[in-house]
């Protein structure tokens, strides 16, 4: 797997040139592996079973052997059954199949089901927990041991081109404990994983050492470890957040963040790199609030602007923007009195489209894309295409029409802006789409379909959507 960089931050223009391809900063490998793990399949018993305890349901067999468990499920992957052990009446066993055989393992109840630390409500959320990570750690056990060797950490929030100066400041500070002085033009944290800028003042107390106080969590929907930028596999418990300011790490990259907690984070609203989905329902919206504010101000003001998305705005400026979203949510200004430049409100939207931890057009449907843009047939093209946009989340299957259409309107301004659907075609394919396996190679080959995809649906959004 390529390994990833923070370039999805620097808020350069996409390039259709191979040489200025870098890969995202989110990790996509673990995350496919768990959509490919074996789905658990609940073994019945024929018959009413009089000493089956309240708790279990039909899965539970009674007093049966190792022998005949493994026969009931042989041959099928992920099934399962619990019965009574032979050997100490009174005490249940999970049995599951994985890998061609069959595993048992003592069960128990409290309340909760489990057979480790985890515990669940059901059996059947512990078995698909189980077969998930029986899988990741049977095809990843190698690259699980060397995920925290590269982490990303330190780039989090921060682009490439300030990075240097910000470390210098970081080093300098803590070898001469003292107040650091921001001018009023800063917007950057000092920490290296900050979600909030520096307000207007006149001088700040730095400090860098405060332990991160990791609890146990289990994350709803979709989330990437902030520190080594991999998926947290599982239903529950995937990894640990800290209560103090909100980090989410794996457990074992917990031991690795340095001491630099900044408990007033916990105030501030995470926009940029959070999973699509978990945005827009936790603000109750169809789409994401930087969608919105940035295609409104874009459609007011820039629609003539030559070169748009295509001209890069400047890098320090878009990242003010991102800060701005992360800080202040609905509230950012993103007018023309703060940003005069059009190209800095359109390079905080690729930007932000590019940082999603799963791209718009979604990894699982990647390839159906790239095999219908690959169709002869215009007509059977069309329809392959919305056949995948079918199969697109709710949430980035509408946030792809939104924009398609607005990428519609710009084109309709091509005399002025000089962007056709080609063009935009070119700058959004990368951005909206990328391999699972982040391959390189992959990559640079599907490019040219990438681009043509993005121009199908630009040119055809009135019929795709």
């Amino acid at each position: 797997m390529a390994a990833s960089s923070n370039s999805s931050l620097s808020g350069s223009s996409v390039s259709s040139d191979p040489e200025d391809y870098q890969p995202p900063i989110w990790k996509s490998y673990l995350y496919q592996l768990q959509q490919e793990a074996p789905r658990p399949k609940r073994i019945t018993c024929p018959q009413e079973m009089e000493s089956r305890p309240k708790y279990y349901g039909r899965e539970f067999h009674g007093l049966i052997s190792r022998e005949r468990a493994d026969e009931l499920l042989a041959g099928t992957e992920g099934a399962y059954l619990i019965r009574e052990s032979q050997r100490q009446p009174g005490t249940y066993t999970l049995a599951l199949r994985f890998g061609g055989q069959t595993l048992n393992y003592r069960l128990f109840y409290d309340g909760k089901h489990f057979v480790g630390e985890k515990r669940f409500e059901s059996v059947h959320d512990l078995v698909t927990d189980g077969l998930i990570t029986l899988y990741i750690e049977t095809k990843a056990a190698e690259y699980i041991a060397k995920m925290t060797t590269n982490p990303i950490y330190q780039h989090l929030g921060y682009t490439s081109l300030l990075r240097d100066k910000i470390t210098h400041r970081l080093n300098q500070t803590r070898s001469e404990p003292k107040k650091v002085t921001f001018q009023q033009d800063e917007k950057i944290s000092p920490s290296p994983l900050s979600r909030r800028t520096i307000k207007d003042g006149p001088e700040k107390h730095c400090n860098y050492e405060k332990i991160h106080n990791f609890k146990v969590h289990t994350f709803r929907g979709p989330h990437w470890c902030e520190y080594c930028a991999n998926f947290m596999w599982g239903l529950i418990a995937q990894g640990v957040r800290c209560s103090d300011c909100g980090l989410n790490v794996h457990k074992q990259c917990s031991k690795l963040v340095p001491s630099d907690c900044q408990p007033d984070l916990r105030r501030i609203k995470k926009v940029f790199s959070c999973d699509l989905t978990t945005l827009v329902k936790a603000h109750n919206s169809q789409r994401p609030m930087v969608l919105d504010m940035c295609i409104k101000e874009i459609e007011h003001r820039g629609l003539k602007s030559e070169g748009l998305y295509r001209v890069s705005g400047f890098t320090e400026h878009i990242e003010d923007v991102r800060l701005a979203f992360d800080r202040d949510g609905e509230k950012a200004d993103i007018s023309a009195d703060m940003y005069p430049d059009i190209n800095i409100i359109a390079g905080a939207l690729k930007l932000y489209l590019r940082d999603l931890p799963i791209p718009v057009i979604t990894y699982d449907v990647y390839s159906k894309f790239i095999q219908a843009a690959k169709i002869t047939d215009p007509d059977s093209r069309l329809e392959a295409v919305h056949d995948g946009l079918l199969q697109l989340p709710p949430a980035h299957y509408e946030t792809l029409r939104y924009l398609m259409t607005h990428l519609k309107r710009v084109t309709m301004y091509e005399k002025d802006n000089y962007m056709n659907s080609e063009n935009l075609g070119i700058v959004f394919g990368p951005t909206l789409m990328r391999p699972p396996d982040l391959n390189t190679l992959t990559t640079l080959n599907d490019m040219r379909y990438q681009k043509l995809i993005v121009q199908l649906l630009i040119e055809h959004e009135d019929i795709l959507f």
